[in-house]
């Protein structure tokens, strides 16, 4: 399906090209050249984004810098004090008067890889600045992982394989893939869903375990398969697909519990630990003088919370007309995590950027709500910028917390327009052809 023939604002903005593809333009068979594309697309949005840090890795993330060039970065803070400076293996072995490694085994090796790659070329590439070899390293080595899941997830629509060009070339991704290693697990979910679309749930739950070895996140997308399940009563390939993932994790974290368990289990005492922190709804509320949640209830009210918007869209998954693609159901189960956790961290929205293009493939919404979470972005790091400072320019709290409210309130407004399309799709396509024919009328006749 080709997106200037179906989209109102790629036709609109394909007139800088020549116009929306005709019909009786030429097109190479199979699905290579669209494959190729958006590798090059992927690629050069990722370039961008690297360039826009570039302020960043030329002053070595001085503060406050880094918050007003809105290009921070866990990367290279992370070099020194966790031991990768000094080849440590993570979890094995922690850093004299340190603190273990807070993330899960499979991006905590990735880190302990790229230590050891920087090691190898600073001194000869990088005149021994072991901050920006170990951050560009590091680039180097997530780009896979982004071009796995743009590629993933056009396999997996197949015949609207155009449609991960929203993924390759949304906003948040070009501001926010450098910040942190969350591609990693979003690469091994994208190749999860692509599994399950094929109907190989043992491929799904590998892939599934490897992502939530790298990120705990994902676990809550075991939600999503459990509901789909119950809607259309197919509940082997559901439970194929948890054992297979109960397993892949195992398999990539029991060596490393066994080997030492008190340096393997600080990710998970650590985030079950920490009270509520920037990006949250409780946080945002404090700054306009709402009490705060005292943080030996933090976690229960989270849960809490949680737990009823995942009742409310199971009711939906159940309930709507037209049965939830996992894309659909995906989006509006990480969205529900999110808007509900104690902390949302800025890159935390590349979590949903490939369900939310695949849900609903339409680039207006979809820009809408990217607008939103780019507000966001830049008032994190404003806020940042002067945070603890007296005298210092940045935005002040009350501000952060409406920006706060914007981007949670986008996300919650982009899942009632899946919702929507549950309820109603019939209407929904036929508004959306009916605007793409003005669309394309219009072109025709200047």
């Amino acid at each position: 399906m080709i997106p200037s023939r179906t989209d109102p604002v790629v036709a609109h903005g394909s007139e800088v090209l020549g116009g929306p593809w005709g019909r009786l333009a030429r097109t190479l068979p199979g699905p290579w050249p669209t494959i190729s594309t958006l590798v090059v697309l992927a690629t050069a949005a990722y370039m961008v984004g690297y360039l826009l840090d570039l302020s960043c890795i030329t002053t070595n993330w001085l503060s406050p810098d880094r918050y007003e060039h809105l290009c921070y970065s866990d990367i290279p803070a992370l070099y020194g004090i966790r031991g990768f400076a000094d080849g440590l293996i993570p979890y094995v072995q922690t850093p004299q008067g340190g603190t273990p490694l807070e993330y899960p085994v499979l991006t905590g090796m990735f880190m302990w890889i790229a230590g050891l790659i920087t090691a190898a070329i600073a001194p000869v590439l990088y005149a021994n600045d072991v901050t920006r070899a170990f951050f560009d390293v590091n680039v180097i080595l997530l780009t896979p992982f982004l071009l796995i899941t743009v590629l993933a997830s056009a396999l997996a629509v197949r015949t609207r394989a155009w449609d991960a060009a929203m993924i390759a070339l949304a906003p948040t991704v070009i501001l926010g893939a450098t910040i942190n290693w969350d591609f990693i697990p979003i690469a091994f979910a994208a190749l999860a869903c692509l599994a399950w679309v094929r109907e190989r749930p043992v491929s799904a739950g590998v892939f599934l375990g490897l992502a939530i070895a790298s990120k705990f996140y994902p676990v809550v997308l075991l939600a999503v398969f459990v509901l789909l399940a119950i809607r259309t009563r197919t509940f082997r390939p559901t439970l194929t697909l948890i054992g297979a993932t109960a397993f892949t994790w195992l398999l990539v974290n029991l060596p490393f519990a066994i080997a030492n368990f008190e340096g393997w289990w600080h990710f998970y005492s650590f985030n079950s630990a920490r009270g509520m922190d920037f990006g949250s709804i409780w946080y945002a509320v404090t700054e306009w003088g709402v009490p705060r949640v005292p943080d030996a209830a933090m976690n229960a009210v989270s849960a809490a919370s949680f737990l009823a918007l995942l009742c409310a869209v199971a009711y939906i998954a159940l309930t709507a007309p037209r049965t939830p693609t996992i894309f659909a159901l995906g989006f509006l189960v990480l969205a529900a995590f999110v808007i509900t956790t104690k902390v949302y961290s800025p890159q935390y929205v590349l979590w949903l950027v490939p369900f939310a293009a695949l849900a609903r493939p339409r680039w207006r919404e979809f820009l809408i709500w990217q607008a939103g979470e780019v507000a966001y972005f830049a008032a994190i790091w404003w806020l940042l910028a002067a945070y603890g400072v007296d005298g210092a320019k940045g935005l002040d709290g009350g501000w952060y917390a409406l920006a706060t409210f914007v981007h949670v309130g986008v996300t919650v407004w982009y899942a009632i327009l899946i919702i929507r399309d549950l309820y109603a799709p019939t209407q929904v396509e036929s508004s959306t052809s009916s605007k793409v024919d003005v669309v394309n009328r219009t072109s025709a006749s200047s």
